[in-house]
């Protein structure tokens, strides 16, 4: 009895499509944060802190994210953070 043909082996196909399907799902839930300059960070920090979201530590100079109860000495870091961490929570069906 002969072997499958080699021909119609689409094992490989499926692999490769797998993987595509894969890289369009990540690229659709990412979040786009190169946008964040100085001045939009610092407009939504301020925003954060007044929901507070934020708590500024002058003694230390940091600003503290309370949901998640990280810590950063820069707005934009802070802004950057906060936009994945939204992003991640709504993805998850948390921010509901």
């Amino acid at each position: 009895m002969p072997g499958p043909d080699p021909h119609d082996d689409t094992s490989r196909d499926y692999e490769r499509f797998e993987k595509e399907q894969l890289a369009q799902d990540r690229d659709a839930t990412s979040v786009d944060t190169a946008d964040i300059d100085d001045t939009t960070a610092q407009r939504l920090v301020s925003d954060l802190v007044d929901a507070d979201v934020v708590t500024p530590v002058p003694e230390d100079q940091v600003l503290v994210h309370e949901p998640s109860g990280t810590t950063f000495d820069s707005m934009t870091q802070l802004a950057v953070f906060h936009r994945g961490w939204t992003a991640g929570r709504d993805a998850d069906g948390e921010g509901e």
